[in-house]
């Protein structure tokens, strides 16, 4: 599959989660008021927050696709990092914190005297177990995913455990252990910050301009100097511009007194070389005579 045609099997992937996690926070929802279970509020609210988060990747994946403009001359890529950074700041300021907000009083306070209906407790969790199992085994297909779909798989499975969480609440209850319920939502609360910060901490690193990592800078210099009439490369950089998407910069010495046109050639070759070999999009590439790089 050309990335082309990955890009919209993950953003029709996307698109139908967003559907199936409206669906499972109504269910969610519905059940925890129908029967006063904190923990399935918990998974709720993870249901919602995760809502926004693939609403903001879906709006961001769509705006990364604008082409290159005088404006953003190396295409919108980033801004998939920005909508993952709105949506780890919702994880960390809004749910997380609700979610502490209302375990806390019920672990400490005195215990609630509440009768849940428990068949409706597990059919709603049965429900929510299932949901995510169509997207996981439509990314489950792909033998390579994007950045973006990277994060929604491993998102997928976090709400498994969320709602594994929720199911383990719902026994201990059932079983005459009330404090665990607020306990497994305070379990799910951390998950929910756990991920908030994992997600801020990529994503800001990619705006600042995050490496593609030393690996990545020998290969490039390998192929380079592979090229007939390269004699020395220097000042090698590369930064993400976008998901997948690298901007290698680097000065490459040739013999002095050729001719420009065979300078070019030899810096075509160069370019030529590392997009086929490393996909890289964008790459810069300063000609210099090698003794006036020696001097």
């Amino acid at each position: 599959m050309d990335k082309t045609k990955r890009a919209e099997y993950e953003l029709s992937t996307l698109k139908l989660t967003i559907i199936l996690y409206g669906f499972a926070f109504a269910v969610k929802i519905t059940g925890y008021y129908l029967t006063g279970i904190m923990v399935l509020l918990a998974d709720a609210l993870h249901s919602l927050s995760d809502l926004f988060v693939y609403s903001f990747l879906l709006i961001a994946m769509i705006w990364s696709r604008k082409k290159a403009d005088e404006v953003h001359m190396f295409g919108y890529g980033r801004a998939q990092n920005v909508g993952a950074l709105v949506a780890a700041t919702i994880f960390i300021a809004v749910t997380s914190y609700k979610l502490v907000e209302e375990a806390v009083p019920r672990l400490i306070g005195p215990v609630a005297d509440i009768t849940p209906n428990y068949n409706i407790a597990f059919v709603v969790i049965g429900i929510s177990l299932l949901i995510p199992v169509v997207p996981i085994i439509r990314l489950l297909g792909q033998k390579s995913r994007g950045a973006a779909a990277k994060a929604h798989f491993i998102e997928l499975f976090n709400d498994e455990l969320s709602t594994l969480a929720a199911l383990a609440g719902t026994l201990f209850l059932l079983w005459g252990y009330p404090r665990v319920d607020p306990i497994a939502s305070l379990a799910v609360a951390g998950l929910v910050a756990f991920n908030g910060v994992r997600l801020f901490k990529e994503n800001s690193s990619f705006l600042i301009g995050r490496s593609p990592g030393p690996q990545f800078l020998e290969e490039v210099e390998k192929l380079a100097r592979s090229v007939e009439g390269v004699l020395g490369i220097h000042d090698l950089r590369a930064e993400y511009v976008g998901p997948e998407i690298i901007h290698t910069d680097m000065h490459i010495e040739v013999p002095r007194g050729i001719t420009i046109e065979e300078a070019d050639r030899i810096a075509e070759e160069v370019r030529d070389l590392i997009h086929k070999n490393t996909g890289c999009r964008y790459c810069g590439i300063h000609i210099d005579p090698a003794d006036a790089v020696d001097n």
